[in-house]
């Protein structure tokens, strides 16, 4: 998909392909803070060289158009749980599992968590410039362990309905795994007074394609899916991925990167500028 860049006001503007703000773009060895988002770590995680690009260099990826549907489910849940976090009741779904015991976890900072980008869940990772963060869905609380449990919505739309061990094999899953260690990882070191449940939860909303007919709704099947949250690898990546931030050298692209092969093709067949006049 070609993409046009347009300012607030949806006026077309040129797209410099670069940065504009400071704060963005990362100086090898900087002393002051730098905070680095879910998505960004993700984006290491996935291709180290368009990471660097972004964070280092301040190259701007193209950009793709917003989930308004899912952003619009994930909205309505969140009222329906804050109606249960003033209630301090458990929500319908927790009370279709039996989960009677869990209801959203009441504190003053819960809207900043759930802002990913002004606030969210945040760190300073260990005795380093980095600031890790990232906006949490919901956070709840099991009133008898006293423990905090990470959950994520999710919205879908597929034939079959859904099991937990097909979507937590789901190859397309993988990232979000890694988002749940990740916000796990960020709440447990926060030190906020409570532990964090090794369970989390995807709560799955499945949009049901099997229907007759439309009629100006969507249903869903909601699921909750439990998932064994592990954060064990993330200092080390981390670690990585600040070390990447400090270097000069360009690393290598993955193979299977979209983007990168999509710039390397774009140089092997740019056009001459005598073909450009032609």
């Amino acid at each position: 998909m070609i993409s046009l860049k347009r300012n607030s006001k949806k006026e077309l503007v040129p797209a410099t392909g670069l940065r504009t703000r400071a704060s963005s773009v990362y100086l090898p060895n900087q002393k002051d803070d730098f905070k680095i988002s879910r998505s960004k770590f993700n984006d290491f995680l996935t291709c180290q060289r368009c990471f660097y690009f972004d964070r280092v260099k301040g190259v701007v990826s193209p950009s793709t158009p917003g989930w308004t549907l899912n952003e619009t489910t994930d909205l309505l849940l969140k009222k329906e749980f804050d109606l249960c976090r003033e209630q301090e009741i458990p929500h319908r779904i927790c009370e279709q599992y039996n989960l009677n015991d869990i209801v959203p976890f009441k504190h003053e900072d819960m809207d900043k968590w759930r802002d990913a980008l002004r606030h969210g869940l945040k760190i300073n990772f260990k005795d380093t410039n980095i600031i890790l963060s990232g906006g949490v869905d919901d956070i709840w609380i099991d009133t008898k362990t006293n423990e905090l449990i990470i959950v994520d919505y999710k919205s879908q739309a597929k034939t079959n309905s859904v099991s937990t061990e097909e979507y937590l094999s789901d190859a397309y899953h993988e990232g979000y795994k890694i988002q749940m260690d990740f916000y796990s990882y960020l709440l447990n070191e926060m030190n906020i007074g409570h532990s964090v449940a090794p369970i989390s939860y995807f709560y799955v909303c499945n949009a049901d394609r099997n229907a007759s007919s439309f009629d100006s709704k969507l249903d869903f099947e909601e699921t909750l899916v439990p998932y064994l949250w592990n954060s064990d690898w993330i200092d080390e990546k981390v670690l990585e991925m600040i070390d990447l931030l400090n270097s000069e050298k360009l690393p290598e692209a993955n193979p299977s990167c979209e983007n990168c092969a999509y710039v390397e093709q774009r140089n092997i067949n740019k056009p001459s500028q005598l073909e450009l006049f032609k």
